[in-house]
């Protein structure tokens, strides 16, 4: 089987900083991969790799076995949905402008994400619909921003700190929203803080260190083991 994203060999440098060093990651149909590390590990510049907004110095990006991909649209065309650190809305547009803006089918012509099934996933936002983007609160946002990556009825859904900054009852309702796709069959990559969650709902997890892969393993396996968390993560 074809991954849906296949990174080999990686590096990144900003000017005179080697950010990646040889990192590979791979996301297969429907599976969930976290990607855990310390702050200032790479693991948003990796991120930023895939999507094509930063361009590696070396290594190869391969989105449904397509190498050679350089823009951000052609990688979302090729059903690879990004929710961003910091959310990313449109602040002029209200909630249902946010929607509507991003819809059109996957890769493959499906429109299981329709604007009524986004409603449905995300009750709060019905309410919200002519509030414009600026108008919500951050919790409201971020599931307006994870409901417009839907909207473009992605195969792969990024999620970076999805759940940062937020009240704990809103965490817990993201949390419920990202197992609720993860049950659709969406392959997620979901970057978080609480590693504890994140283990709790993906299959695999990665761990950067230094801008290196130290660690590959199923998430259940990983939860196991206390001291290797509390070596590369502090916890």
């Amino acid at each position: 089987m074809i991954p849906l994203v296949q990174a080999t060999g990686l590096h990144v440098h900003y000017g005179a900083s080697h950010v990646l060093h040889g990192v590979g990651l791979r996301i297969d149909t429907g599976e969930s991969v976290g990607l855990l590390g310390r702050n200032g590990m790479g693991k948003t510049t990796l991120i930023r790799s895939i999507m094509g907004h930063i361009s590696p110095t070396q290594g190869q990006i391969a989105i449904r076995g397509k190498n050679g991909l350089r823009a951000p649209h052609q990688v979302a065309r090729l059903g690879i949905a990004y929710v961003p650190e910091g959310r990313g809305i449109f602040p002029n547009l209200n909630v249902r402008e946010n929607l509507l803006v991003a819809a059109r089918p996957s890769y493959v012509g499906r429109r299981d994400w329709t604007y009524d099934r986004i409603l449905q996933t995300f009750p709060r936002l019905k309410e919200r619909l002519g509030h414009g983007g600026q108008q919500l609160s951050g919790g409201e946002q971020q599931m307006l921003a994870i409901g417009r990556a839907l909207m473009t009825n992605p195969d792969v859904l990024i999620l970076d700190e999805a759940t940062e900054g937020l009240a704990p009852l809103i965490i817990a309702e993201i949390w419920r929203i990202i197992h609720a796709i993860r049950e659709t069959g969406v392959a997620t990559l979901i970057v978080d803080r609480n590693y504890r969650k994140v283990l709790a709902h993906t299959d695999r997890c990665v761990v950067l260190e230094k801008g290196a892969v130290v660690e590959e393993q199923d998430s259940a396996e990983l939860s196991r083991q206390p001291a290797l968390l509390a070596r590369y993560l502090g916890v």
